[in-house]
């Protein structure tokens, strides 16, 4: 297995990550190539398709050994599952696999062609394995059955913002919402008084969450 591409993203650290690609779709993501991959005539042609799959590695999950059970964040963490049976990244070989919308093929004299995205659920500096077009006619299922998983998807918490995304650029204002929305908290922790911390791009935003609502109390720089 060789890494084709890195991913760069919003997102330097895992806690806030969305837990699938396209929950947020105007986060985007640039993926260049290494220079061993960028002949221009290995994309052509990729500019025609709207979305594509991303096979990339958990490069903050590698682990020494691997377990049969996982629990998911999504099931409470007390709950085991197969690890076959769960996208966790706890994994024999720590492989992501996401669909994102392709938003621009740009060429340039420093780095090639680059590819811009929308929807990833990756680490910024990710390593990329490949690439492949996704396929309406065969990888969508409007009648698949989502397990354990459909029955907590549909949870989103109340953003209250108190004014602290005022000064924010509107576009990372609304992104940062609807990270915070889709609640990054382990579901095991549910202390109405915790504050917790989610960096984002260049802002640091602090959050407590009680009930259904979640409540910003700060918003740093990071630099």
């Amino acid at each position: 297995m060789k890494i084709i591409a890195h991913i760069y993203t919003d997102f330097t650290e895992k806690f806030g990550i969305p837990r699938q690609s396209g929950l947020v779709d105007e986060a985007l993501g640039k993926i260049v190539f290494e220079p061993e991959y960028r002949n221009p005539d290995a994309l052509r042609g990729i500019e025609k398709y709207s979305h594509l799959w991303i096979i990339w590695q958990f490069s903050e999950s590698i682990l020494d050994s691997w377990h049969a059970t996982v629990r998911p964040p999504r099931l409470g963490g007390n709950t085991s599952v197969g690890v076959f049976a769960s996208r966790s990244p706890m994994r024999p070989n720590p492989i992501g696999l996401s669909s994102v919308r392709l938003v621009d093929v740009i060429k340039t004299e420093s780095d090639g062609t680059i590819l811009i995205v929308s929807g990833a659920d990756m680490l910024n500096g990710t390593p990329i394995y490949d690439i492949k077009p996704y396929l309406s006619f065969t990888d969508s299922h409007p009648d698949a059955i989502d397990g354990f998983a459909g029955d907590v998807f549909e949870r989103k918490l109340t953003v209250i913002d108190n004014g602290m995304l005022y000064d924010i650029e509107p576009k990372t204002a609304r992104i940062i919402k609807e990270l915070l929305s889709q609640d990054p908290r382990p579901q095991y922790k549910n202390d109405p008084e915790r504050i917790y911390g989610m960096a984002y791009g260049k802002y640091n935003v602090k959050f407590k969450v009680e009930g259904e609502r979640l409540y910003i109390t700060e918003v740093e720089g990071n630099g």
